[in-house]
């Protein structure tokens, strides 16, 4: 049922005919990650012949990424990124070591490691002619300063909130473009971390042909958008001529509790076992929504076509089956 279905959309809207026209080169720092891979392989079906030509990848190592349908692209290792010959460019910057990773190392460790990362991208945006950044912020920028917040999460909020105040005075001082996304939850292909998502975990469930667990036992309420469309809008808005920094939240008009998007997930599978979730015994409510309705505006302002929440289940889902091909997730 997953595989059968029509392809999945990819870049839509405004910025898909200004990536063709002006031969902007791109280069994707943090090339073998999640949203890595999937603007490498959206680049690619978009500009076809051209992208070995136009994208440069970087990453903290020299490797062959392999993404689905057979493709291969060359990652080289981010500290090379400066040597680029100075040409108009679109940087597109996923780098940065994740909040589990925050678990695993020292605070200090942590936040020189990211340091050094930012730095890497930072200094080479005029050697190499960069004209706009996308940064790949977070939703975690909110728990910083907040009581009771995950720590983990909180700290990954401080640095990507640092990145956000860098690359958007570069854009303001420079008369360049900085588009920055706070990221609250994402779908589709090339997802990674599987058990660190509740979606993921939901439709491995799903898959598995077990009843779809929910552990929580107060509210949560997530939003998700695809990231073809979250793409779509951060090309739009790279490519629209104006100068400064702009930030938007992803999300939805609203956010969805865990229930809803168990039995979204049921539904756009096709799943007949149920929902098991324990009694909601505790008033505290988790809410990691951003503000979807000015998300929307901007998706709407730019022609970018919605991808429904079925639809991103579907294509989450024949993802993760390996339907579509092979892949290589890392850093």
């Amino acid at each position: 049922m997953i595989a059968s279905e029509p392809p999945f959309p990819t870049l839509t809207g405004v910025g898909v005919a200004r990536l063709l026209k002006d031969p902007w080169r791109i280069a994707v720092a943090g090339a073998g990650g999640w949203m890595g891979l999937a603007a490498i392989e959206q680049l690619h079906g978009l500009l076809g012949e051209a992208f070995h030509q136009r994208v440069v990848c970087f990453g903290s190592n020299e490797r062959t990424l392999l993404l689905r349908g057979g493709l291969t692209v060359r990652q080289r290792p981010l500290q090379d990124l400066a040597g680029l010959a100075r040409v108009p460019t679109l940087v597109l910057y996923f780098a940065f070591l994740t909040q589990e990773k925050a678990g695993r190392m020292s605070r200090d460790a942590y936040v020189a490691t990211n340091q050094a990362i930012s730095d890497q991208v930072f200094d080479a945006l005029e050697p190499i002619g960069a004209e706009g950044v996308f940064v790949a912020s977070s939703g975690a920028v909110e728990m910083v300063g907040v009581a009771g917040a995950d720590p983990n999460k909180a700290l990954y909020g401080e640095l990507k909130l640092r990145d956000e105040e860098r690359f958007s005075r570069w854009a303001e001082e420079r008369g360049r473009r900085t588009v920055i996304a706070r990221i609250f939850g994402l779908s589709g292909p090339y997802i990674n971390k599987l058990e660190s998502y509740a979606l993921a975990c939901f439709i491995t469930d799903a898959l598995a042909d077990r009843p779809i667990e929910i552990k929580s036992a107060w509210p949560v309420f997530r939003s998700y958008v695809a990231v073809d469309e979250l793409m779509s809008v951060a090309f739009a808005l790279l490519t629209d001529g104006e100068r400064g920094a702009i930030t938007f939240d992803t999300g939805a008009y609203r956010g969805f509790e865990m229930e809803e998007i168990a039995q979204g997930v049921a539904s756009a599978l096709d799943h007949r076992l149920g929902i098991a979730r324990p009694a909601i015994t505790q008033s505290k409510v988790d809410r990691y929504v951003g503000d979807g309705a000015a998300y929307c505006a901007l998706r709407e302002a730019n022609h970018i076509v919605p991808i429904n929440f079925a639809a991103q289940v579907r294509e989450t889902a024949r993802y993760m089956t390996g339907a579509a091909g092979a892949t290589s997730p890392g850093n």
